[in-house]
């Protein structure tokens, strides 16, 4: 059977799951035409049939999925109109600058609108003579109320005389040049790439089909080897959930732009992720599969086992979630853990990433502030959002990328001290795919059970065995304010020998992280420490004298802990 076969079955099946009104209702369609690139802008149709009487309200997004922080798609909206059934002009009144509402309509209203864009990133649009880079909410104007839940078709009309192709999570038809999906939702998850790139693709091991959608100006060699290291990556991101996602379409595509006037970025959709960089393939080679691991894992990580606080997505608002040290610091401290296990990157510089994210952590002062919720909750002020003013943020705010992946690194290391190794943080995130990710919604992109902090920290209970250790990592960790040390605090490190022996030593913070094992005359080496043995400190510095935390009876900082095998 082939990919394409295989891709169309999936369709198939996914249209005969769909409820019975949604195939009765008439589609909401939309029309791209790529007619000035070089000015930077197009022309969008959008035709609305069977619209409920009254004033219908039309809508630019305010935010976009992936983002927390609001964008404001209409700023680059122009030379907006409405006709009836009939072609006959409709009055367009603008109540906010977000809004469009069109009154006296027949029950059908076709809209154009023109619209710039010159940002080539996960979050924007951009057109130009190469490209049309859409990113669904910063392109498509929609309408409020039920025509929110018809379902979409999409007709891309590239500029006269080019051969540009298309690379979309959305579903194909007949016409490579149409696609549809299934709800207004998943149509704003749906980037797309219209293009002079090139597209490979490989299968998985369960029947799915992984694409390579490419925008570069390098060579072939360039690309085999980068599709060398997507291939280890989607293996090992597999084999921490034990499973692929049952992708919809069978399908998932990475969209890559790596272009000198695009913008580095990474960005996750349900079925696909938006990769962007000024870097070359041949330039920066390896380096940019970084932001592919961290976006593939999210596949599974925020993808469907997805916070309560961001389902579903708000188009119209700010979205605000307690979850982020999860969904995002998670996904970062695995982006490096998968680059390792796929000998991608070497356990040295693994080490010395894990080393300076608990630097960040140990020596933050926004941490005495807020817990690891508390800084979730401020996304949308930092998460690529803009002002003018100046804050206080160096001060009082750390980053739920670096937190998270430094308290995924504490539980990890801390579940296999508890089990011998025989409980990690794999574990619980099998667990949580198991409970959260894997049940499917009525319909893409919904989720059928998203989780709150407190789903998660049952989920621990049950991976660990133990309500008294979830109850007290999670007060203390997750929803409680980290007790950062002094400069000189004491720091006891275990570690495992080779022999299987277990030692500790103790002493001031103020090393850095290390591995032994590269070099036969390392010390830890000639310890008989084992080559996956590495020694985390925090980078403080040093003092004369122990500070009053060192007291008699102090308590190790919780984050430094020997690293055993986490590989």
């Amino acid at each position: 059977m082939t990919a394409w076969t295989r891709r169309a079955l999936c369709v198939a099946t996914l249209i005969a799951l769909m409820p019975v009104d949604a195939l009765a209702q008439q589609p909401v369609d939309y029309t791209v035409r790529v007619t000035a690139p070089r000015h930077h802008w197009m022309e969008v149709e959008v035709l609305f049939r069977e619209v409920p009487a009254g004033e219908l309200q039309l809508r630019m997004s305010r935010s976009s999925p992936g983002r927390y922080a609001l964008h404001e798609f209409a700023k680059n909206v122009f030379r907006v109109r409405a006709v009836d059934g009939a072609g006959q002009p409709l009055p367009v009144y603008r109540p906010n600058p977000h809004q469009w509402n069109v009154s006296g309509h027949d029950g059908t209203v076709k809209v154009t609108y023109r619209i710039y864009g010159d940002r080539a990133d996960g979050t924007y649009l951009q057109i130009d003579p190469t490209h049309a880079h859409m990113n669904a909410p910063a392109t498509f104007m929609w309408a409020r109320g039920e025509l929110t839940r018809r379902p979409v078709r999409v007709t891309l009309i590239p500029p006269d005389g080019s051969d540009w192709q298309v690379a979309t999570q959305l579903f194909p038809t007949e016409d490579p040049l149409r696609f549809t999906a299934p709800n207004f939702r998943y149509l704003m998850d749906s980037p797309i790439e219209l293009g002079a790139g090139h597209m490979w693709e490989f299968d998985t091991d369960d029947g799915q089909v992984i694409r390579v959608a490419i925008h570069h100006q390098g060579s072939d060699d360039d690309v085999l080897e980068y599709m060398e290291g997507v291939r280890a990556i989607v293996a090992e991101t597999k084999a921490v959930f034990g499973e692929y996602p049952r992708f919809d379409g069978g399908t998932y595509t990475f969209i890559a732009d790596y272009l000198p006037w695009a913008s580095g970025d990474g960005m996750e959709h349900r079925n696909s992720t938006i990769l962007s960089s000024q870097e070359s393939l041949g330039q920066a080679g390896r380096g940019l599969l970084g932001t592919v691991s961290h976006e593939f894992f999210h596949a599974w990580n925020v993808e469907r086992i997805r916070p309560a606080s961001l389902e579903p997505f708000d188009f119209e608002h700010a979205n605000m979630s307690s979850e982020l040290w999860l969904a995002e610091g998670f996904t970062s401290y695995y982006g490096g853990l998968v680059l390792a296990r796929a000998e991608i990157t070497s356990l040295d510089r693994l080490l010395g990433s894990l080393g300076r994210t608990i630097s960040a952590v140990s020596t933050s002062p926004g941490a005495r502030f807020r817990s690891a919720v508390d800084m979730s909750r401020l996304a949308p002020f930092v998460d690529a959002a803009q002002s003018v003013d100046r804050t206080y943020g160096a001060n009082t705010f750390l980053s739920y990328y670096t937190h998270g992946a430094a308290i995924a690194l504490g539980l990890d290391l801390t579940l296999r001290d508890r089990s011998d190794g025989a409980v990690t943080l794999d574990t619980f995130m099998r667990a949580m795919w198991e409970r959260y990710g894997k049940p499917e919604g009525s319909e893409p992109p919904a989720v059928a059970r998203p989780y709150d902090v407190e789903g998660a920290r049952q989920v621990l209970v049950e991976v660990a065995g133990d309500a008294a250790f979830a109850e007290e990592f999670f007060s203390r960790h997750i929803t409680g304010i980290l007790r950062q040390h002094a400069p000189g605090d004491t720091v006891t490190v275990r570690y495992r020998r080779r022999d299987g022996s277990v030692d500790e030593t103790t002493g001031h913070a103020g090393g850095s992280a290390r591995a032994g094992g590269r070099d036969p005359s390392s010390p830890w080496q000639q310890q008989g420490m084992r080559s996956s043995t590495a020694v985390l400190l925090a980078s403080y510095p040093q003092a004369t004298s122990p500070s009053p935390a060192t007291a008699p009876g102090a308590r190790p900082h919780p984050l430094l802990r020997s690293l055993r095998s986490i590989l």
